[in-house]
């Protein structure tokens, strides 16, 4: 395995989870779960005026953040790397035990693939 690879799949400081698809590190790195959607917090503007552009089942989205949350502090979990959204966070895929988080959210009904 390659120094990049360790690097690019290095252990997991969780300092915050947003929403189900949307962490901060402990080092302020703004983190997108790879390939899910979940639903908007209140406070998202995709869920405000009159156009709507999210999935703004509020109740839903505090149970997907919260999910993620216990799943993030059950155990170590890892990051690995894949990209760069369009709003700059870092795309990845986070596991918990080898447990992908966004197949966990998604078996509960808590994120769609995207």
């Amino acid at each position: 395995m390659s120094a990049l690879t360790i690097l690019a799949s290095a252990a997991l400081c969780v300092g915050s989870v947003h929403d189900g698809d949307t962490l901060r590190t402990c080092a302020g790195e703004r983190v997108r779960i790879a390939n899910i959607d979940a639903p908007e917090m209140p406070d998202s503007p995709k869920c405000t005026g009159r156009t709507r552009r999210g999935w703004c089942d509020y109740r839903l989205a505090e149970r997907s953040r919260d999910a993620l949350a216990g799943l993030l502090a059950a155990s170590p979990a890892r990051l690995r790397r894949i990209g760069r959204d369009k709003y700059g966070r870092t795309l990845a895929i986070v596991t918990v035990n080898g447990q992908d988080a966004g197949e966990y959210l998604i078996a509960r009904g808590l994120a769609r693939r995207w």
